[in-house]
């Protein structure tokens, strides 16, 4: 059984969660906790709490409870005074009221939930996300970050996270050490996967890990944040704004994607995440070994990745790396 940290935020890491729960029960999700917009955003401003928004996403990907109990966790009032407030960022709200800790709070919802593994917040600290742009102007907020970059034409030349010297879990560090597997990702870079390697003991457990290191590029470029950005262009800030050092693998889609949904996409100023040519420079400086594939789902319009064909995927180049290590 593959031990398994999954590092990110947002939906990307919710979905992926779903697939890696098809190859194992020993899955720790670390999530980001920068977040300050929406209902998550509210709840953090009125009750100085961590933003409850993807922890609750997370939680319902790996839960095991009946249907009827997890709509009512996603359930967002559409009217009156809690009209756009999500059910579930409520009850972990309550949950945080009558606990020692946020930690402590989201294991009980955990357990309510009959959850498959673990889900942590990165930090218990009141992370603040803060990026410098290229014509000088700081932009302050997670929410904030990529608005700024579409409104002032500008690109993210620096990015940090105060405190900066922002602690985590010593359960955390424990779980990185023992794993078999670390995925980064998906999700969006610089304000779902970058804020958790930019927490310092973090990232230096990932660096000093003999886990097999994994990361998912995203599949449509992110308008504010990777706007027509190859897939080693992607790898290549995410190590550049951190300290990580230590990628074995890099995951793209090589899929193909209607028309009609890349025409949607393309309406939101969003375009495919490819691996080209160029991108060779990219592998090879850091000696990242290339997966690509048809690693595309989409329903309804909305265009995920397959989190199965990947989870298995992973397993593939996890057990060939084992056989070559012993071969050697």
């Amino acid at each position: 059984m593959l031990n398994i940290v999954a590092v990110g935020g947002g939906t990307g890491l919710s979905v992926i969660l779903r697939g890696l729960k098809e190859i194992s029960t020993e899955i720790t999700a670390i999530v980001t906790v920068a977040d300050d917009g929406g209902g998550s955003g509210v709840l953090r401003e009125d009750l100085g709490m961590l933003p409850p928004g993807d922890m609750r996403n997370c939680i319902l990907a790996l839960a095991n409870k009946e249907p009827i109990l997890q709509d009512l966790f996603q359930y967002r009032f559409e009217e009156g005074r809690l009209k756009g407030q999500n059910f579930g960022n409520l009850m972990i709200a309550a949950m945080v009221g009558i606990s020692d800790s946020f930690e402590s709070a989201i294991r009980k919802i955990s357990d309510i939930f009959a959850i498959t593994g673990e889900v942590y917040p990165v930090s218990e600290d009141d992370l603040v996300l803060y990026a410098k742009l290229d014509d000088g102007a700081t932009v302050v907020g997670e929410s904030n970050i990529p608005l700024e970059v579409l409104k002032r034409g500008s690109q993210i030349e620096k990015i940090w996270i105060e405190p900066s010297d922002a602690s985590t879990s010593d359960v955390i560090l424990k779980r990185i050490k023992e794993a078999d597997v670390i995925v980064l990702g998906p999700g969006s870079l610089y304000t779902s996967i970058i804020p958790n390697l930019l927490v310092p003991d973090v990232v230096k457990a990932i660096n000093e890990s003999g886990a097999s290191v994994f990361y998912i590029s995203n599949i449509m470029t992110q308008p504010g944040e990777t706007d027509a950005l190859t897939a080693g262009q992607h790898l290549e800030l995410l190590i550049k704004h951190t300290d990580l050092t230590h990628v074995d693998f890099m995951i793209v889609n090589s899929g193909e994607i209607s028309t009609d949904s890349i025409k949607r996409y393309e309406r939101e100023e969003a375009t495919p995440v490819r691996f080209e040519k160029t991108d060779d420079v990219h592998l090879k400086a850091h000696k990242v070994t290339l997966i690509e594939g048809n690693f595309v789902d989409i329903r309804k319009g909305y265009i995920r990745h397959d989190a199965v064909a990947i989870a298995k995927e992973i397993t593939r180049y996890v057990v060939r790396s084992y056989h070559l290590k012993k071969k050697l």
